[in-house]
């Protein structure tokens, strides 16, 4: 596998420099993830197709933030067995291959309420998507809590390299 890395804006409601955003998941997978094979795609989606995917694949109802895809094929053997650190090593010795899914109006409506700009709330949900592919759950509130926490941390690296305001086109 090489380095392949794409990011496509397939909505209208909020205007995305979608090379920015591209430069932003480069340096979190090259950089503090230190991924040296990767297969991702982002794509930026609607609050219908994001709903739609939602339904489809996660059976809940209505659009929502981010949704991530992991491609790889990790042996489903006793997974529940499976520690979270023994399962966050086996993704990190496997090639990324993922697709993550992020909906711009949701950032929106999510910025107004936790007081944040909705081009922030973008690139959190890249990192998001980014941890799930590293093995972090955000099933139980203690995971919750733990992906918060390193999402922050690398959110903080990113806003010290990135202007998170430019991701709006004009």
């Amino acid at each position: 596998m090489s380095r392949t890395l794409s990011v496509r804006n397939h909505q209208r409601d909020h205007a995305v420099r979608a090379r920015l955003l591209h430069s932003i998941a480069l340096w979190a997978l090259e950089g503090p993830f230190a991924r040296t094979e990767y297969k991702l795609e982002v794509q930026l989606v609607g609050q219908e197709l994001m709903a739609r995917v939602n339904a489809g694949y996660l059976c809940h109802q209505g659009s929502t933030d981010v949704i991530t895809f992991d491609y790889r094929e990790v042996p489903k053997r006793d997974r529940k067995k499976r520690t979270r650190r023994s399962l966050e090593l086996e993704l990190a010795g496997l090639p990324l291959h993922g697709e993550i899914l992020i909906c711009p109006a949701d950032a929106v409506k999510h910025a107004r309420e936790f007081r944040t700009t909705w081009q922030s709330e973008v690139v959190r949900y890249l990192l998001h998507g980014l941890l799930h592919l590293h093995g972090f759950d955000d099933h139980s509130a203690m995971d919750r809590r733990r992906m918060k926490r390193e999402e922050d941390r690398l959110l903080e690296l990113a806003a010290g390299k990135f202007k998170f305001q430019k991701l709006a086109a004009s």
